[in-house]
């Protein structure tokens, strides 16, 4: 099904039974409004690749803004959550419809077997809002790229779709286990987010993993879990990569030097800062700077 609207275009190709990708482009300087049924065996998956769109819940009593390249994810067992969306001017998103034994089905050893549908998990719901990495970002691009009448184009984008969701749903570690998002419920969800926020606002002297624990009221094994399936990483894994990218950035401002860098980023001496530097970019904090300001 395609629809063009002056310089606005709606396009929704079906990949399979209980699979779709809506593409929408709104390239005038109207808001484009859109309204679909969903029911609530789906998994929703929608990506804003330039722009800003607004989706309306609950008879437009809640309203989510979805922001340039990012994406939200949204399943409820317990209700429909149909689509009411607003595509503002010069926005471009990616919608992939998702039954949840079809999704399962791509991302289980087997099947049938469903996890979170035990007595335990069946009625969670589930949301997340991410911001979209380089590599999901560039096969988005590739899906609006597609010719729009070529006999292969289909064929192409259901590819790029599988591509779509395996980048989405990989943690970056070689693992064993079954990936699936619904191993926490939304209020576990909310305690994951504030032990990031704390890590974060304490970076110079984090809490111990049982502190968190302690903090945010999860218990330790659901917390290290939890935590590498939202963040892709370990705790502390994470908090090593936030910190260095804050002290990157920190050089870049040209207003602290090394050893104040590294003061306030958590460590004590500066040969232990430019050695976890180098170990995450290859070069040391001072190195960085000279090769920065030769390019400047």
């Amino acid at each position: 099904m395609s629809k063009n609207v002056a310089e606005s275009t709606f396009r929704e190709i079906t990949l399979e039974n209980g699979f779709f990708v809506l593409k929408f482009q709104n390239n005038s300087d109207k808001t484009e409004l859109y309204k679909r049924d969903i029911d609530n065996s789906y998994i929703q998956l929608h990506y804003c690749v330039k722009g800003n769109c607004k989706f309306h819940f609950n008879n437009n009593n809640y309203t989510f803004n979805v922001l340039d390249k990012h994406s939200i994810f949204l399943y409820n067992p317990q209700q429909k959550l149909p689509i009411n969306l607003e595509i503002l001017p010069k926005t471009s998103l990616v919608s992939v419809l998702i039954s949840i034994e079809k999704f399962h089905s791509f991302f289980s050893k087997e099947a049938g077997y469903i996890p979170f549908l035990s007595d335990d998990n069946k009625n969670k719901k589930y949301y997340d809002n991410t911001q979209i990495n380089n590599n999901v970002l560039l096969v988005l691009q590739q899906i609006f790229a597609a010719k729009n009448h070529s006999s292969m184009r289909d064929l192409y984008i259901k590819g790029k779709t599988y591509e779509l969701l395996s980048l989405h749903f990989d943690s970056g570690k070689n693992t064993d286990d079954e990936y699936c998002p619904f191993l926490v419920d939304d209020r576990e969800v909310l305690k994951i987010r504030k032990a990031k926020d704390i890590i974060i606002s304490r970076m110079s002297e984090p809490p111990s993993l049982q502190e968190l624990s302690n903090e945010v009221g999860l218990n330790l094994k659901k917390l290290k879990e939890g935590f590498k399936q939202i963040y892709g990483d370990t705790v502390y894994s994470f908090l090593f990569d936030y910190k260095m990218e804050h002290a990157r950035k920190l050089l870049e401002s040209n207003q602290y030097n090394v050893n104040e860098v590294g003061l306030q980023v958590g460590y004590s001496t500066s040969s232990h800062f430019i050695a976890a530097f180098k170990k995450k970019f290859g070069t040391t904090p001072k190195q960085y700077v000279m090769n920065l300001n030769q390019l400047n």
